[in-house]
């Protein structure tokens, strides 16, 4: 018998469960591996936003880490919220010291809700200390402008100018994820090795797309974790995550922006 794969998320906690490390695991279980947890961050946040956010020190970051990498083999990492400078450091210096592979970052920056969640002083030190390490940084469209310094991209040649720019001098990929434009689909461009590929699903009606970014590079990682190309990964999670969004409205969770249905393949639907 094949053992399941292990992946780790490395993230921020959010009380209400949609989004962060509760996303990951519930992403990462639904897509056939087991998940295990590094907090960086406590929120108190439900689905109308974040009223609180309490950093973890980081040295107790790097507690966590030692923890979880001395007693168990991860395939995949996938790094999500990290609000300061410090944290980011502390996850990296970890990364470095037991060499993980198939680092997965989502640049969290700010929630669905419009909360900030990265501080300004926070985005070089993630471009500079966690990129170099990464397979694959996930931004959207307002992550990777922020990114780049330029406008938000509203076609296909912004979003490839600005993934060219993000990937820079390192060997990192580069998904940025069109979720948030307009149009009957939502394109996103995986930019790899000075290619191009595109990965398109309808754009489904829907308020309750909390945590879709947490949701889809956890899956992805889940992927990478269980051998699949990244390609692949890229295109199996969000097939998954296309799913989790069109039955999004089965959960009653929340006044506000809900989440996504993680389990949707799971669980038995409502009549």
């Amino acid at each position: 018998m094949t053992a399941i794969a292990n992946a780790l998320t490395i993230a921020g906690s959010d009380s209400g469960g949609g989004a962060g490390i509760q996303a990951d695991i519930k992403a990462m279980s639904a897509n056939g591996v087991y998940a295990a947890s590094v907090i960086t961050a406590l929120t108190a946040q439900n689905t109308l936003g974040v009223t609180v956010i309490h950093d973890v020190p980081a040295d107790f970051i790097a507690a966590q880490t030692d923890a979880v990498f001395k007693d168990i083999k991860f395939g995949a990492v996938k790094i999500g919220m990290l609000s300061r400078v410090e944290t980011i450091r502390a996850v990296a210096d970890g990364l470095r010291r037991y060499r993980a592979r198939n680092v997965v970052v989502d640049p969290v920056m700010v929630a669905a809700s419009g909360d900030p969640l990265l501080r300004d002083d926070a985005v070089e030190a993630l471009k500079s200390e966690l990129f170099p390490l990464a397979t694959l940084v996930t931004p959207n469209l307002h992550e990777a402008a922020r990114l780049t310094g330029l406008p938000v991209a509203d076609s296909r040649d912004e979003m490839r100018a600005q993934a060219k720019q993000i990937a820079g001098q390192t060997k990192l990929a580069v998904l940025v994820k069109g979720g948030h434009g307009s149009g009957d689909e939502s394109e996103d461009l995986l930019w790899r090795a000075g290619r191009e590929q595109w990965f398109a699903a309808p754009r489904i009606a829907t308020k309750n797309t909390h945590g879709t970014g947490c949701s889809l590079s956890s899956a992805i990682a889940a992927h990478l974790a269980r051998g699949a190309s990244l390609p692949d990964a890229v295109k199996r999670a969000k097939h998954w995550l296309t799913g989790a969004i069109g039955a999004a409205d089965e959960l009653s969770v929340g006044k506000g922006r809900g989440p996504v249905h993680h389990f949707h393949e799971l669980w038995p639907h409502e009549s």
